[in-house]
């Protein structure tokens, strides 16, 4: 009956001591109220001892948590409809004002990773929305950070994850974007106009300097027309041609002809010794008939 009694007891106190001794992970903090009073001892990873009846432990998970934010429909500060959701990076930073001054911490900063989205929505612009990822990211971490100090969490980062918008929406910014390239390419066609100009009248001083080179790109021209083989190529004779090979062929020297005047004949005019020098020279037809009129 005694060592009934003992065994009872030894297996109490076996029962209790079990009951006194947690294992906190290596991620874990141990909070520990004993007699519903908060210790300010946070307990580290490992083994320990609590005090039957008297310690209550709470683990506390001190990972980085990700929470996605659920989308929320909002309105722009240029009044467009747009759907947006976002995701959370948060960890615990002090494990007692975490057990002690908020219930449920994880629920908490979802609650207010919605409002919050919901706020940066209404202040911001779509041009914001769509291209300024960064600074909206910034200030949505900001405004779910400012609670969340008080309750012991630090948020680690906040991301947009994606913005949805209207079918009409879609096809106006289609339309914009279409118009915007239009635009540049016909600035970047002007401009290559503008350039191709200026080089085209530098080539027409050029040119006009030394027209021998209009010449040559003229012909030029016309090797690359003729090489198709598939057209009647007219080649105009441009007069500058002609006057550039009359410069460039050099003058003959005239050197004038004199016509052999006639040996003297003596004639006798009554008996009477003269002496006559006859002079040819060339004349025309009307010449001609008045010579023959004279002398009958």
């Amino acid at each position: 009956m005694i060592l009934y009694a003992v065994a009872v007891l030894v297996g109490l106190g076996l029962l209790g001591l079990s009951s006194s001794i947690r294992v906190v992970k290596q991620f874990e903090r141990g909070v520990v109220f004993r007699f519903g009073r908060v210790q300010p001892a946070v307990r580290g990873p490992g083994l320990m001892l609590l005090i039957p009846i008297a310690d209550r432990l709470e683990k506390v998970n001190m990972q980085i948590i990700t929470m996605p934010v659920p989308a929320q429909d909002g309105i722009t500060r240029d009044n467009v409809t747009v759907r947006v959701d976002a995701v959370v990076y948060f960890n615990v930073a002090d494990p007692v004002r975490v057990a002690v001054d908020v219930q449920d911490y994880v629920s908490a900063i979802g609650q207010v990773a919605q409002t919050s989205l919901r706020s940066i929505i209404g202040k911001s612009e779509l041009d914001d929305l769509l291209s300024n990822r960064e600074g909206l990211n910034q200030g949505l971490e900001l405004m779910i950070d400012s609670p969340a100090l008080g309750w012991g969490v630090q948020i680690d980062r906040v991301e947009i994850k994606d913005v949805v918008l209207p079918d009409s929406m879609k096809r106006s910014m289609s339309r914009q974007a279409e118009a915007e390239r239009e635009r540049r390419a016909r600035i970047i066609t002007a401009d290559g106009e503008l350039q191709a100009s200026a080089k085209l009248a530098q080539a027409a001083e050029a040119m006009t300097e030394h027209p021998a080179a209009l010449q040559l790109r003229l012909l030029q021209t016309v090797v690359e027309v003729a090489a198709e083989k598939n057209s009647t190529l007219v080649l105009p004779f441009p007069v500058e041609l002609l006057r550039f090979l009359e410069r460039a062929t050099p003058q003959t020297a005239h050197v004038p002809t004199r016509t052999a005047e006639p040996a003297t004949t003596p004639a006798t005019v009554n008996n009477e010794p003269s002496t006559r020098h006859t002079q040819h020279t060339p004349v025309d037809a009307r010449g001609f008939a008045l010579e023959q009129s004279r002398f009958g």
